[in-house]
């Protein structure tokens, strides 16, 4: 079992395991004993380092949230022209969800709990992650369109809207693969969804140019 002397170990293993229960069952469902048992931990160990379930389920918010956010704004921060830096972040974003597959059940669970009024984290989690992102692709997207590149967007609807395009196939996989009769998580499946995605964002952003299409080879997608 976890101890007091393996501080980092134990904490990592408890938000792995909190994260799964969560993703799972939610906060309301969740329980800590299934969460300790998972983690190999004991439960006062795990109230050792979180007081509460609540508290708890706030940890795993911040680290898969802080998560995301370190990924993208790599992309953002980057010295790329418009084109190839709205695809770049597409695809980062995109590679983050396929591979933390968790992050979509998490939030929409507490996107839920927000919506009903229950949710203590939601304030913090948009100033923190959110409200940072947004403005930064918010300022990408009306440069693009400054300098000629982009189609006259606003980013109030295209920003959730690429957004939703990426998450919604996570989340709905288990719909999806009951409609179209195979398996959406498949790497082949997961592959030519991002190619999809980034090629419909290219055809509704971009303005027609010699250009668009050498943008959409170097992100990734098949002509």
């Amino acid at each position: 079992m976890g101890s007091r002397g393996q501080p980092e170990e134990s904490r990592a293993a408890i938000l792995q395991a909190a994260a799964q229960e969560f993703a799972e069952h939610g906060i309301a469902g969740a329980r800590t004993d299934a969460i300790a048992r998972a983690a190999k931990v004991n439960k006062a160990l795990l109230y050792y380092y979180f007081t509460d379930k609540e508290t708890l389920y706030g940890a795993v918010l911040d680290h898969e949230f802080s998560g995301m956010k370190t990924k993208v704004l790599q992309v953002l921060d980057s010295d790329q022209p418009p084109r190839e830096k709205i695809m770049a972040y597409v695809g980062a974003y995109f590679d983050f969800i396929a591979s933390n597959q968790i992050y979509p059940k998490l939030m929409q669970r507490e996107m839920m709990r927000a919506r009903e009024g229950h949710s203590q984290h939601i304030d913090r989690l948009v100033k923190t992650y959110f409200q940072p992102i947004y403005r930064r692709v918010g300022e990408l997207l009306h440069k693009g369109i400054a300098e000629g590149e982009f189609r006259q967007v606003d980013p109030a609807h295209f920003v959730p809207s690429m957004v939703a395009m990426i998450v919604f196939y996570f989340s709905s996989a288990p719909i999806m693969q009951r409609i179209v009769h195979f398996n959406p998580l498949a790497p082949k499946r997961v592959a030519e969804r991002r190619a999809a995605v980034l090629d419909f964002i290219s055809a509704a952003l971009f303005q027609p140019c010699a250009g668009a299409a050498s943008a959409v080879r170097k992100s990734g997608v098949r002509e």
